[in-house]
């Protein structure tokens, strides 16, 4: 997973609230073993309209996404934060989330940020009405900004915003303990050749 320290990029504003993970990658799309792929078909039901955001030319690019609250809602399926990592975006702001797509956010290096209303309606605005409109977020600080005069901190996990930074998914979280692990293994086959099994017979047992 790629660490996230500090991000400046395009922004694209999603107007709508209860987005839900069937909407995000519809479940017509979740046949594949891979994780990669899925950012093709990112909202698919929506972008038959010429005219939906991921659509317009100046959201081309678009790598920070602001939406409306509890997005995430629905089924709890991974692919939804597959198929926006894969479209490339790494952050998104929202009022709130819905909570199992916030872990599964989290764990597939996608920044998820909480900010106010009356803070993401401004956003959605800016986004919306100022070409080429960027953010930067930093995780490093908790801080967001634009070149507008926006500035705004947010709150986040201890244990979430560590993995973020240190680029670990719950595989990167597990091989940091290797040697340890490997010690234990070896120990383990050792005593198991070693020490004698116990026997399942009944008979065996009895004589005993």
């Amino acid at each position: 997973m790629k660490p996230f320290r500090k991000h400046r990029a395009k922004v694209m504003p999603l107007n709508r609230v209860n987005v839900d993970t069937d909407q995000i990658i519809p479940k017509q799309f979740l046949k594949r073993i891979e994780r990669t792929g899925y950012g093709d078909f990112l909202f698919h039901d929506w972008r038959q309209d010429p005219d939906f955001e991921i659509n317009r030319p100046q959201h081309k690019g678009a790598e920070i996404l602001v939406t409306g609250k509890n997005f995430g809602c629905g089924s709890s399926r991974e692919h939804a934060a597959w198929a926006l990592n894969d479209h490339g975006f790494r952050v998104v702001i929202a009022p709130s989330f819905a909570d199992i797509f916030h872990s599964n956010a989290g764990k597939n290096g996608i920044l998820l940020v909480t900010l106010p209303d009356d803070q993401v309606e401004l956003l959605l605005e800016r986004a919306s009405t100022i070409d080429d409109y960027h953010l930067d977020v930093s995780l490093e600080d908790h801080t967001i900004h634009d070149d507008h005069g926006f500035s705004a901190t947010f709150a986040i996990d201890p244990f979430r915003r560590y993995c973020l930074l240190e680029g670990l998914d719950d595989i990167g979280l597990t091989l940091r303990h290797s040697d340890a692990l490997d010690k234990f293994e070896q120990q383990h086959d050792a005593a198991f050749w070693v020490a004698p099994r116990p026997s399942h017979n009944p008979q065996e047992t009895a004589q005993a």
